[in-house]
């Protein structure tokens, strides 16, 4: 049986990199199913997603030690996975559900191509949800936060976590864990960034006559909310809509801002280009 894989790669730009990428795949016995490139013209910098088939099933481990010469030749930061492998992801929530509601049920229909081996919250309130699903749901209460943090790190290596998802999760994450997920941990946040910070978000954008609201998925980082953007979702409201009127549809426009996202990037889609990102859909 052929295996599929995905490769993707940045490095800096020079003629002759697509060449030199599909030559290795063809050389390997490989099949180029569809295949995605850009060229940051500001910095000088390539990026290339690349999914194709070979003839014969081969390891992704040694399949990725074969490009490494040519990685190395090209100063290209590379990964290549098997394209079938769902993303092992953890999430984490606390007590409100839509968000994740949302997520187990995509990964229930094979609508998104991810496993979630476990939830984690600070609060018990969605244990009946997470059991509906059949997942284990872990109460971590936050009293202390190093040690809340050590035990979501613990859980991530010992399910082999790939993803981690903070689903309307209400803590910040130290400077430390934030840098330990960095790259692996997905935000979802109530508006266009960076507005309307901070609490009761959907009764300031109602104090401020808002027209459109939104919902930005994004990298975690040390600088609160302000990862790199992955994906942004908008919706149009007017004057006759109170805060909780905004408030209902924007758990909409949440739950399917951070469900493309994780999508996204568990299709190997999303490349990170500095403070932004590039987005192959």
């Amino acid at each position: 049986m052929p295996s599929t894989n995905i490769l993707t790669l940045s490095c800096p730009d020079r003629p002759g990199l697509v060449y030199a990428v599909t030559r290795w795949i063809a050389e390997a016995g490989g099949n180029i199913l569809d295949s995605q490139q850009f060229s940051d013209t500001s910095d000088d910098e390539f990026f290339l997603r690349v999914h194709f088939t070979l003839l014969d099933t081969v390891p992704v481990d040694d399949l990725s030690d074969r490009f490494a010469a040519l990685a190395t030749g090209h100063r290209m930061a590379y990964r290549l996975v098997v394209a079938e492998t769902p993303m092992r992801t953890l999430v984490l929530v606390s007590r409100e559900g839509h968000c994740l509601n949302d997520l187990l049920y995509r990964q229930s229909t094979g609508a998104l191509n991810i496993e979630i081996p476990a939830i984690v919250s600070n609060h018990p309130d969605l244990e009946r949800l997470a059991a509906a699903y059949d997942v284990p749901f872990h109460h971590v209460p936050v009293v202390d936060k190093a040690d809340a943090e050590a035990r979501m790190l613990t859980l991530v290596d010992e399910l082999d976590i790939d993803l981690v998802v903070l689903a309307r999760y209400m803590q910040i994450l130290s400077d430390e864990t934030c840098r330990q997920l960095e790259g692996r941990a997905i935000n979802i946040h109530h508006s266009f960034l960076p507005s309307f910070k901070g609490a009761r978000p959907y009764q300031q954008a109602h104090d401020r006559g808002v027209k459109l609201i939104g919902a930005t998925a994004h990298y975690v980082t040390a600088a609160l909310d302000e990862g790199p953007i992955i994906d942004q979702g908008v919706l149009r409201v007017d004057h006759r809509m109170t805060a909780t009127d905004l408030a209902r549809v924007g758990r909409d426009v949440e739950s399917q801002t951070l469900s493309r996202a994780v999508q996204l990037h568990a299709e190997s889609r999303v490349l990170m280009n500095g403070p932004r990102t590039v987005v192959f859909a």
